[in-house]
C-alpha cells in the first residue's frame, strides 16, 4: 500500500496510534459488526463500482452484491436478462443455480484474497514471483534453441562446402538437420505456451488486485460510516 493511498486516512493522531493497515483492515473485516446492516455493491451510469446501504431502483435491474458485516459475499442478484438470454433459460432453478455458483465464487474469492494479503504491493509481489518463474523457463528455451538454429547452421555448413566439392551429402548428416529442425519447432511451441501462460497470470493477478481494492474500498466506506455514527455532527 503507497503512502499516497494511506495519506488520507491519517488525522492529526501520531502515527503510532493507528493500527497498521492489515489489522485495520482485520478489524472493520472481522471485528464486532455482527449487527451491522448488510451492504450492497453495484456499478452505477458510469461504470464505477459503488458501495452503499441500498441500491437505487434504476440500479437494480443491473444485479448487484450483497455484503454482510465482514465484507464477504453472501449474495448475488444477478442482472436482468434480455429476451434472448430469456429464451434460454429453461427454468427459474437454473437462474438460481447460476447465481447460487457465482455467490460462492465470489465468496471463496474474497476470503482466499483477503487470508492471502493486506495491501496491493502483497499481490503485486506475488505476481512478480510467478512471473519470474515462467521468464526463467522462457529464457532457458530460448538458449536451447540458439543452441539448436546454431548446431543446424553448422551442419548446413558441411553440407554445403561438401556440395562445393562435389561430394555427396551423406543421410546421416539430413537426417540431423530434419531432427534439430523438428526440435526448433518443438521448442518454439513451448515458448508460446509460456508466453501463454505469462499473459494468462499477469491477466489472473490483475483480477485480484482490482478485486481487493473493491474490498479496500469497502473498509474506507465503513470507516466512514463509523465516523459519522461517532460524530453525528
Amino acid at each position: 500500500m503507497s503512502a499516497a493511498f494511506l495519506k488520507p486516512y491519517i488525522g492529526p493522531m501520531k502515527i503510532t496510534e493507528y493500527l497498521t493497515l492489515g489489522a485495520f483492515v482485520a478489524a472493520l473485516l472481522f471485528g464486532s459488526t455482527a449487527h451491522a446492516a448488510n451492504l450492497y455493491r453495484y456499478k452505477n451510469d458510469q461504470g464505477n463500482t459503488v458501495v452503499d446501504d441500498h441500491v437505487p431502483p434504476e440500479h437494480v435491474k443491473k444485479g448487484y452484491e450483497i455484503l454482510n458485516s465482514k465484507g464477504v459475499v453472501i449474495g448475488v442478484v444477478t442482472r436482468e436478462l434480455t429476451p434472448e438470454e430469456q429464451k434460454m433459460a429453461d427454468s427459474e432453478e437454473r437462474r438460481a443455480a447460476r447465481a447460487k455458483a457465482e455467490e460462492q465464487r465470489l465468496r471463496e474469492w474474497d476470503e482466499s484474497l483477503l487470508l492471502r494479503y493486506s495491501t496491493i504491493e502483497d499481490i503485486e509481489a506475488a505476481q512478480e514471483r510467478a512471473l519470474m518463474d515462467l521468464r526463467i523457463r522462457v529464457s532457458i528455451l530460448k538458449g536451447n534453441k540458439r543452441s539448436l538454429k546454431q548446431q543446424i547452421e553448422n551442419y548446413q555448413t558441411q553440407a554445403a562446402e561438401m556440395e562445393r566439392l562435389g561430394q555427396k551429402v551423406d543421410d546421416k548428416r539430413l537426417q540431423a538437420i530434419d531432427d534439430l529442425q523438428r526440435e526448433v519447432a518443438a521448442t518454439d511451441k513451448a515458448i508460446a505456451e509460456r508466453e501463454r501462460e505469462i499473459q494468462s497470470v499477469n491477466a489472473g493477478y490483475a483480477a485480484d488486485i482490482e478485486r481487493f481494492t473493491m474490498l479496500l474500498d469497502m473498509v474506507e466506506f465503513r470507516r466512514q460510516q463509523s465516523l459519522k455514527k461517532d460524530d453525528p455532527y
